[in-house]
């Protein structure tokens, strides 16, 4: 299992939005696809899949998350 995390920017502190999905929970996603993507500072980042699998969404578009949290597991 491999966890898909908020992309490490900003102080240790900083949260960011997701801002969408590109996927569906339970796709199947290849490595390096495009998944998702945050909103950190002003600044909107592309999130890729770090593995091949079955993706398990962990939150929602819209949430607000810190930087380093679990947003995905990949199976």
């Amino acid at each position: 299992m491999t966890d898909v995390l908020f992309p490490p920017v900003g102080d240790a502190d900083a949260e960011g939005v997701l801002a969408t999905w590109f996927v569906h929970d339970g796709e199947r996603v290849n490595e390096g696809a495009l998944i998702a993507e945050v909103a950190v500072d002003k600044v909107d980042l592309e999130l890729t899949a770090p593995a091949t699998g079955v993706i398990h969404l962990l939150a929602g578009e819209g949430d607000v998350r810190r930087r380093g949290a679990v947003i995905a597991r990949i199976e």
